[in-house]
């Protein structure tokens, strides 16, 4: 018979004791792994491996399972925010188990479940939560991803308020990183409509180009704090120059936090295309 632990990780570390009594695991077995140490009681008739991941483990002693940007990470999406303290989705009906807790529960719609909210689960409720943006810089990351198909894309895009499925519509499959999602987003929202992810000879690859003429790019910190990068990047530029273009350069801090200075660039740049055309 298989241990409770090795019955644990193959469920992903964590279940109700009563799904681990349909493998053959009894009230006495479960106690005794819990003694050895093998396995952790969360909280009453629910266990976890030790090596769960912590917010796993607080979301199901809350009462339910980690869902929003914590939840998004750990299933390797791009998010626009971390959350401050976890937030548990308890189902529509769901019990929570804490008192005086930080962490932020979510009776979204759903049986409750435990441990880890499935992906299309916890985009959904990054919507509910944290509204467009959010959303759409991590449903571009799912899809740019291959996490989610064109089947689940529709379940996701089923289950948004009516207001919200255009998001998913304008959503694509190419974008490199979250910061060029927003981008594109904010830019859509200004009536501002981008050539996305164009090769130009003897330049590479660009995040966007508006009127054939203006190209902008998104420099995620990962990919551009290096002198080698920014070497590169300068070299781009020029050749880009040479050939006619002008090149606007926004990093995570700009595009996250100083948006006006760049909305201000953009439309400065494009009435100068418009008055040269």
């Amino acid at each position: 018979m298989p241990t409770a632990a090795h019955v644990l990780s193959h469920l992903g570390d964590l279940a109700r004791g009563t799904t681990l009594r349909q493998f053959g695991l009894s009230r006495r077995m479960l106690s005794s792994a819990v003694r050895d140490g093998t396995i952790t009681r969360v909280r009453n008739g629910v266990f976890a491996t030790p090596s769960a991941p912590a917010d796993v483990l607080t979301s199901a002693a809350h009462g339910g399972a980690l869902t929003c940007s914590r939840a998004l990470r750990m299933h390797g999406i791009w998010t626009l925010e971390d959350d401050t303290n976890p937030h548990v989705w308890l189902g529509t009906h769901g019990r929570n188990h804490h008192i005086a807790c930080t962490c932020t529960g979510h009776y979204f719609g759903g049986r409750t479940v435990l441990g880890l909210a499935p992906l299309e689960d916890a985009l959904v409720h990054v919507y509910l939560c944290k509204g467009d943006e959010s959303f759409f810089v991590s449903i571009e990351s799912a899809l740019q991803l291959r996490k989610i198909g064109a089947a689940g894309r529709a379940r996701v895009r089923s289950r948004l308020p009516a207001k919200a499925r255009w998001l998913v519509d304008l959503a694509r499959t190419d974008a490199d990183s979250g910061l060029e999602s927003l981008l594109r987003l904010r830019l859509h929202l200004l009536g501002i409509r981008l050539e996305c992810q164009v090769d130009i000879p003897s330049v590479g690859r660009v995040d966007f180009v508006l009127h054939e003429l203006l190209i902008l790019e998104a420099d995620g910190a990962e990919n551009h704090d290096s002198a080698s990068h920014r070497h590169r990047d300068l070299l781009r530029d020029a050749e880009a120059s040479r050939q006619g273009y002008e090149t606007l350069r926004f990093d995570y801090a700009m595009i996250v936090h100083d948006w006006p200075v760049v909305e201000a660039a953009i439309l400065a740049a494009v009435d100068r295309l418009r008055a040269r055309i």
